[in-house]
């Protein structure tokens, strides 16, 4: 599809939908996605270069932004949101094959254990922060319950990273109703990414993260096979990110997370922050550590048994890798990877039969994965628009102009 009839779809699309929890609608993207701006990543992305290129696949957000000034536990500012993943959409009520692995496992996705023990995913993967975990695990239930599925969903996926630096984390803003909008508001076609449902808060190294998509297209030869994957990224330093080989933290070591109020920030996890620079100035020196952490979600149409997507989920890393993630110690690096193959046969009965690709043909979906992965986060950090939270802590995005700058002055563009 055209850029240009793409872009199109997307605006009409976006303004459509109302921004849950601010009752504004979801402005169209300004910027250009990775792929538009010819950073090469490889392969050849599908239609809509996101998850919902894996067809039945649906994506929906909510997204929490209110309140500015100090922070007032309990009252904001509020900078949050679910995201919601349902893998053959929130009408089937039939699981997939699936699997899930940790690169570093200072985080949370509950269900993990079932997941990997019976090799199937039933309903939806929701993403949000770290302190509303709970309240979403028993919001999705509640909403299956509803549906008469509550039993089917008695376990449900929810992950997690955390958005304390800009959101009033402690202060549970996430509430039941925002998980059902979620779930209820999904669909198939092109997703919001950047400052968006569970990805609102995020922070990619040191610039401001988020949601973030891409997909990959195999050729005929190869299996015509789809490769769908969506990231909540909130990981990383800002020196070793890298983009196609270019050390773009290196680049733009500068435009680190600030405070714009008068005095520090009352959070205690913010509170060696700098001010923001004077007007005109752009230096400021980087905060924290690592303290981040990313999921991954990886959608394929493959036929791909439970052990076959845990190879798949374990290659997230390499992309992951390959823009200077590391795994670090307090990072909580989660991946699911699952197939839309069917897991019911029509003929019911004791012995199912189900298909599975060869082993021999299997390596292109790992390719496609990794790729996928790396242009997913970019896409994140470019759709990302710099955004200030509590205690007026300022966040700032990714600068597009300065990239391309760093990426044509090593021979990338």
């Amino acid at each position: 599809m055209p850029c240009s009839l793409r872009a199109l779809l997307f605006a009409v699309l976006l303004v459509s939908w109302a921004l849950p929890g601010t009752g504004a609608a979801q402005p169209a993207p300004t910027r250009p996605r990775a792929r538009e701006l010819g950073i090469p990543f490889g392969g050849q992305p599908g239609p809509l270069d996101a998850i919902t290129d894996v067809a039945g696949v649906e994506v929906g957000h909510t997204t929490l932004i209110s309140g500015q000034g100090r922070l007032v536990k309990g009252k904001g500012p509020v900078r949050t949101g679910v995201t919601a993943v349902w893998p053959r959409g929130k009408a089937s009520d039939e699981p997939t094959f699936a699997a899930i692995y940790a690169l570093n496992g200072n985080g949370e996705m509950t269900g993990s254990h079932w997941v990997n023990e019976s090799g199937l995913l039933s309903g939806p993967v929701t993403l949000t922060n770290t302190f509303s975990v709970g309240t979403v695990h028993q919001a999705v239930i509640a909403w299956a319950s509803k549906q008469g599925k509550a039993f089917d969903f008695s376990l449900p996926v929810v992950a997690e990273t955390y958005d304390g630096v800009l959101n009033d984390i402690e202060g549970f803003h996430v509430k039941p109703e925002h998980v059902f909008r979620a779930l209820d508001g999904a669909r198939g076609g092109p997703v919001a990414e950047g400052s968006v449902g569970g990805g609102t808060g995020m922070i990619c190294h040191g610039f401001k993260g988020g949601i973030g998509t891409a997909s990959r297209k195999l050729p005929e030869a190869q299996g015509g096979y789809t490769v769908g994957v969506l990231v909540q990224c909130n990981y990383g330093l800002r020196k070793p990110f890298s983009v196609a080989g270019v050390p773009v933290g290196e680049e733009i070591p500068d435009l680190q997370a600030c405070h714009t109020g008068g005095q520090a920030p009352s959070n205690a996890f913010n509170s060696g922050m700098a001010a923001c620079p004077e007007k005109g100035a752009s230096r400021q020196e980087a905060f924290h550590e690592d303290l981040g952490s990313i999921i991954v979600i990886v959608a394929t149409d493959a036929p791909l048994l439970p052990h076959q997507l845990g190879r798949v989920a374990r290659r997230v890393p390499l992309g992951i890798g390959k823009m200077g993630g590391f795994g670090a110690d307090p990072s909580g690096d989660i991946f699911l990877a699952f197939s839309t193959q069917g897991t019911r046969p029509s003929a019911q009965g004791a012995v199912s039969t189900v298909g599975m690709l060869e082993n021999e043909r299997i390596t292109p979906l790992f390719e496609a994965t990794v790729q996928a992965t790396q242009e997913a986060i970019l896409n994140a950090l470019l759709a990302a628009d710099t955004l200030t939270g509590v205690d007026g802590v300022r966040v700032f995005a990714l600068p597009q102009d300065r990239l391309m700058e760093a990426m044509k002055k090593y021979g990338r563009k």
